[in-house]
This record gives C-alpha cells, structure tokens and sequence, in this order.
C-alpha cells in the first residue's frame, strides 16, 4: 500500500493553464507563469476539491506543446524557472498534496541539444546512437539523414533505449527531479511506445528512490509512483514489478461516456466485469487503473456527453469504481472544449478556479475517498460485484475487509427505484450524509449516483 492507491489526482496542463504562448523563442527571460497555481488559488481549490495528487503535464523546455523537449534539465521560460517549480511543489506538499511530473522519454524535438549535435557532426557524434538514425537517408528539412519518429511527426524524434548511455543520462535526469524539485513520481508519456526492458529499467529507478524517500517520509508516502500512459490492449503488460504502479484507463473510459450517451450502461458494466470482476476473465483485481472522464488529449467531458445533466452522474461512477479517480482542471465546473485544429481548446488559459453545484459534488465524491473517512476503504480497495444492470441503470457494490458499499447510478430523466436484497437494513448516503433504509425499495432521482455505505 502506499499514498498513490488512495489518491485523487489533479491534472493541470500547465503551458495551457497558465496562458503561455505556444512557440518558445528560447531566447527570452523566463516568465514565472506556473507561480499562478500556488498566487491565483490553484493550490487551495485542489485542497478544498479534494484532491491528494497534482499531475503536471510537461514543464520543461520545449519548443511548442512541451512533449518536444529540447533540455530536460531547466523548466520552460514560459513557465518560469526551476525555483518556481519548486515553489509550486513545496506549496502542494504543505497543502498535503502530492506531485507527479510528465517523464517524456520516448522521445524529443528537433532542438534537444544532443540531436542537434548530431546533425552537426553526423557520425562523430558521441550522440548519433541515441536515435535511430540513417545517414543515407533524407528527410523534409533536408537534413541529408533520415531518423525514426513518434507516429510520424517529422518533429518529434524518436530515442534509442537500446543505448546504455542515454538511459544512464535519462536515469540522471530523473534522480534529480527528484532530489531538485521533490516530486513524488512520474507519468510516463505513451508509455505504450516504450521498450518493456526500458520500463523495468525506469522500475529499478523508481525503486530506489523509494527506498530513499521511505526513509524520509515512511513506508506508504516514500512510494516513487509511476504512471504509464497506455490506450488499449493488456495492461498487465505495462504494470507489474517491472514495470508501471498504474496506467491510464482508456477502455473504461470510452465505456463511461458512451454508456451514458447511447443509454447502454452494457458496455461500461462489461468493462468493470472484466477489468475488476469476480469471473475468471477480470484482468485487473486488485489493481489501481487511472480513471478519467477527460483529460488534455480528448474532448471536455461536458462537451463529449449529449446531454449535460448527466455529469453528475458520471462523475459519481467514475469515482466510485475501481481505480484512481482523476479530475482534468476546469472540468470539475464543467467547462467545454472539443479538439479543433490541435488541442488549444483542451487546454485553455484559465484565471482562477471556479465552483458551482457540480464542483461540489466532486468535492463530496473525493473527500468520501478520504483515508480514514467512512467508505474510503471500500473505495479505495473493495472489490466489484454488479448487482443490476438496465440501459440506464447500474447498481453494483464494492467490499473491502471492513466496509461495503453500494453505488446507484441512474442515467435517466425520470426517477428509478431498485428493488433488491441489501443485506442490510440501512445504509449512509455519502452523496448526501442522510440514512438510506434498503426496506422499501431504493428510489434514485433523474441523473444522479448514489454511495450507499452499509451498516454491518
């Protein structure tokens, strides 16, 4: 067990949030932007909200989106400075937040410093095996070489971690994020694309640190967590010992957003049964997926929904299954943005934090994850059992050692009563904080979740 499974995270894309202007000049002073998550109230709404993890998206130098890096070593003078970093860091911790930063080691831009040596001095350089690269080749810019990319961007080079000296080089960029900025771990961009062995390489890192930081901190905040972007497939490829804590949910997420819209809650109870299930096939028990409703790669929730009324309700699931919940910044209040022409309007400027009726009922769902609150346990670690399914409906319950749960979903514009054996005569309503009796039926009104801890 360690801090990372009881979590609730916080995305911030930071180079968005933060109003950055989207190419860098890299040649003027730094701009101390990312100091408006600790002056502009950030850092205090994620406390109020709930949240135990800030997850930054790419801080350092780069020359447009911050998954080009030209120098992993200094934050981007859009951002600011490496001591603002810090001091956004020092401020979450006080606020007992934790920090992952974004680990972009499949690949850089076009201007890190060592591919640029390279084209320099082609094969002299002590640097052309850190890229797969042919010298015979040619490319678009007329580089007389060709080189591997990420997916085809002609500007995002592909790393070679079959070389022993950029993983030793990459591996002292990490340890000293952590002993600079303290940061608690890492998610590792498209950690799908990563060599298997480079990802037990980049665990034998993360071990260490661990083993540091627990002295520092104690057995469950010592964790050096690592959070491995993936799509689809078998995530157990990408989680293990030797490899990632936890991965990014994509397959439930398409299941929570097209369940609601096609009023098919089929699909994400068949994703929940597979993933945590009892059958023999449940691929995931045990295990802590991150979970998301939206995040800076595809469209606001608010906006990928049909029908608005429905985000509290998908909220509610997504905090209440198994896994890591995680909440994309603005997304709490329900702001809007779709993917146009590039991924702007994902990742926009925004001044301060906001609230409103569905922020708080964020807040009531994160803080019900709370260690020590009740219910935090069987959200935290229970198992998932379905106990009813209809086209608009889901009722399913989570038990841990100690604690059961159950969860009402009810997507529909009209109120739905479940009838079914509890096993118990009353429950507490964590949505709410009144006392449910199971006797009668359990009405849910139109569009809501409810979180039924049982009496024992």
């Amino acid at each position: 067990m360690s801090w990372y499974e009881e979590s609730v995270v916080y995305q911030v894309y930071p180079l968005g949030l933060c109003g950055a202007p989207y190419e860098n000049d890299c040649a003027s002073e730094p701009v101390s932007r990312i100091l408006q998550l600790v002056d502009n109230g950030w850092v205090d709404h994620m406390k109020r909200l709930g949240a135990t993890c800030l997850m930054l998206n790419p801080v350092f130098e780069s020359v447009a989106h911050g998954y080009d890096t030209i120098d992993y070593t200094v934050v981007d003078r859009r951002l600011g400075t490496n001591d603002d970093l810090r001091r956004v860091v020092d401020a979450c911790h006080e606020a007992g937040i934790k920090v992952l930063l974004d680990g972009v080691f499949n690949h850089v831009g076009r201007g890190f410093w060592a591919f640029k040596d390279v084209l320099e001095r082609r094969e002299e350089s002590p640097y052309a095996g850190w890229f797969n690269i042919d010298f015979g080749g040619e490319n678009e810019y007329g580089d007389h070489l060709s080189y591997e990319t990420w997916q085809g961007v002609p500007y995002l080079v592909k790393l070679n971690h079959a070389n022993f000296a950029l993983n030793d080089y990459l591996a002292t960029v990490i340890r000293d994020w952590e002993s600079t900025f303290d940061i608690d771990g890492l998610r590792l961009d498209v950690a799908y694309c990563l060599d298997i062995g480079y990802l037990g390489y980049l665990r034998d890192i993360a071990n260490a640190l661990t083993a540091k930081r627990t002295e520092r901190l104690g057995e469950r905040d010592g964790k050096f967590v690592l959070v491995g972007e993936t799509m689809f497939g078998d995530y157990n490829q990408w989680m293990g010992d030797r490899a990632c804590d936890s991965v990014t949910n994509y397959e439930a997420y398409k299941g929570l957003w097209s369940s609601f819209n096609e009023a098919n809650m089929y699909e994400v109870a068949y994703a929940l049964k597979r993933q945590s299930g009892s059958e023999p096939w449940d691929l995931y028990t045990g295990k802590h997926l991150l979970n998301f409703v939206d995040n800076h790669d595809v469209p606001r929730i608010a906006t990928r929904l049909s029908d608005a009324a429905h985000l509290p309700a998908i909220f509610g699931l997504m905090f209440a299954m198994p896994g890591v919940p995680s909440v994309y910044y603005g997304s709490e209040w329900g702001i809007e943005g779709e993917q146009r022409f590039g991924d702007h309007e994902l990742r926009p400027a925004l001044d301060a934090p906001e609230w409103n009726d569905l922020t708080d009922q964020v807040a009531t769902l994160a803080h019900a994850r709370t260690p020590g609150q009740p219910g935090a346990e069987a959200l935290a670690w229970g198992d998932y059992t379905e106990i009813a399914v209809q086209p608009k409906q889901l009722l399913f319950q989570r038990k841990s050692d100690h604690e059961r749960l159950i969860v009402a979903i009810n997507a529909a514009d009209e109120p739905y009563t479940f009838h079914f054996d509890a096993q118990c005569g009353q429950a507490t309503d964590l949505t709410t904080g009144a006392l449910h009796d199971f006797g009668a039926g359990s009405e849910v009104e139109p569009n809501s979740c409810h979180l039924w801890l049982c009496e024992r």
